[in-house]
């Protein structure tokens, strides 16, 4: 399997002058823990996440002056702790040095070892300079790329499959975030987050409508607010199509 075939297309971005404030809000509304950063042009730029967002002046978290410490390594370093803690603008504390990526024709076993070998959640993917996709750390990431082994990639029909279920699932407002789709020989992974289980039925038979799809397993993470994330039992995750 390749990345290009788990991938997340919808993408939801920020530009580099983008307010703070309006970053940590799209990411609380969209439940998710990472941005990628773009120009006008759709050009990746950089990523902010959750742990650009600790060190801040507006809760009162940002790092200690240590005087000693300031002469040892110099102005510059504590010029650029200033930006990151009190400047307005997403530029000011998002990662653009040493930025991984993926492109679209990586395996997934390569993507796999390279997020963990690295810690990361979020993996843009690009072709060239270009955002094309991101892929996130899931639990279900480590089985899929473990069966990629056995299993061959799947066919042109399969692709085209794919694209349909998604332009299917894509267009309604109760759509999945961080929606996956994943087909092989006409068997139906859905992956993503859903905030109410009736989305989650609502995206099967969606997918279940689409011409050729021959079985939808369900692999849907339900977000509860009060609880966190949790993810649904594996019994009943999947209905053959009949049609």
């Amino acid at each position: 399997m390749r990345t290009h075939q788990i991938m997340a297309r919808k993408l939801i971005t920020v530009k580099a002058d983008t307010p703070i404030v309006e970053a940590a809000k799209l990411m609380l509304e969209s439940h998710i823990s990472g941005l990628p950063v773009v120009d006008d042009a759709g050009r990746l730029l950089g990523i902010v996440s959750e742990s650009d967002f600790m060190r801040r002046s507006e809760i009162g978290t940002q790092g200690p002056r240590i005087r000693w410490l300031d002469f040892l390594m110099g102005a510059e370093k504590a010029a650029v702790d200033f930006v990151r803690e009190h400047g307005r603008k997403v530029s000011a504390i998002m990662t653009r040095d040493n930025l991984f990526t993926a492109t679209e024709d990586m395996p997934l076993e390569e993507l796999v070892r390279l997020m963990e070998r690295q810690n990361i959640k979020r993996l843009p993917v690009v072709r060239g300079d270009l955002l094309v996709g991101i892929v996130t750390r899931a639990d279900l990431l480590r089985a899929v790329a473990s069966l990629a082994r056995d299993v061959p990639d799947p066919t042109a029909d399969d692709d085209h499959l794919r694209r349909r279920v998604i332009a299917s699932i894509e267009k309604n407002e109760w759509q999945p975030i961080g929606l996956g789709v994943t087909v092989r020989e006409g068997i139906v992974y859905l992956s993503g987050m859903i905030t109410d289980e009736a989305h989650r039925q609502a995206a099967i038979v969606a997918a279940e409508n689409v011409s050729g799809v021959k079985l939808v397993r369900d692999h849907l993470y339900l977000f509860d607010s009060a609880s966190g994330l949790t993810f649904r039992s594996p019994k009943d995750e999947s209905r053959t199509q009949t049609g």
